[in-house]
């Protein structure tokens, strides 16, 4: 089954809509049952006993178990081959994250990792970006974050601060900033982070380590709920990106 056309925002409910753009259980090949059965046993195993551990913010708990998920294959389910996934099409793709909802805050976790903070490097990176960052974000061996949202800069993105300056040599974007209500930030590797180039009017996005130099990464949000999730603000000082990374 193919989807031929991704609609924009709402328009799917004044659109008419192609019956074979429709997809149901019926339509479900052995493959795609047998992944999300997969993804099912995972959660049986490994995250629904240590639901209360997770529950009390135990970071690295959480990054172990989804480092499993990637090891196993779950992480590259949609991820093309020649970049270490399986190749497999949007519907197994959110066959998957259905299965995952009942993992709490180990699906919010898993689904923000493998949703923006994979596939922004997947469609929009360089070959070289995505030959050096996509096979570990798809095997686990690498955690991702999506970093836009600022104190003053939420919808209006950008309305944000975040800065980015060319050094003189070329070699590297010095940014400075804060982001907010980051999800994974606590335990992430790997960051998309938005930012403004010289007082751009747009924003441009930088791949940023978190083992990078200036970067500092607050305490978890107290939250009401979904609370194995890290949820922080992470600051940016004189944080010095290859320019390769943009």
């Amino acid at each position: 089954m193919e989807i031929k056309k991704n609609l924009k925002s709402g328009e799917f409910l004044v659109a008419d809509t192609d019956a074979e753009n429709v997809f149901i259980p019926e339509e479900f090949n052995e493959e795609q049952l047998m992944i999300a059965g997969s993804c099912r046993d995972f959660l049986d195993m490994e995250v629904i006993p240590r639901m209360a551990e997770l529950e009390k913010g135990n970071r690295e708990l959480m990054k172990n178990i989804l480092r499993k998920s990637g090891e196993l294959g779950l992480m590259g389910i949609s991820i093309p081959e020649e970049f270490g996934g399986f190749g497999q099409s949007f519907v197994t793709q959110m066959l998957v994250a259905e299965a995952c909802g009942a993992g709490y805050s180990f699906s919010v976790a898993f689904m923000a990792h493998c949703g923006i903070g994979t596939l922004p490097i997947l469609y929009y990176g360089n070959r070289e970006q995505k030959e050096k960052y996509i096979p570990k974000l798809a095997g686990g061996e690498l955690i991702g974050s999506y970093c836009l949202t600022e104190p003053g800069a939420g919808s209006d993105a950008n309305a944000g601060k975040t800065s980015a300056t060319l050094s003189e040599d070329g070699e590297y974007y010095i940014l400075n900033g804060q982001k907010m209500w980051i999800t994974n930030a606590g335990f992430a590797d790997i960051q998309i982070v938005f930012a403004k180039i010289d007082r751009d009017r747009v924003l441009s996005a930088f791949i940023v380590e978190s083992s990078y130099p200036g970067v500092v990464i607050g305490p978890d949000e107290q939250k009401m709920g979904i609370k194995g999730s890290s949820t922080a603000q992470i600051y940016y000082n004189d944080v010095k990106v290859p320019a390769g990374n943009l």
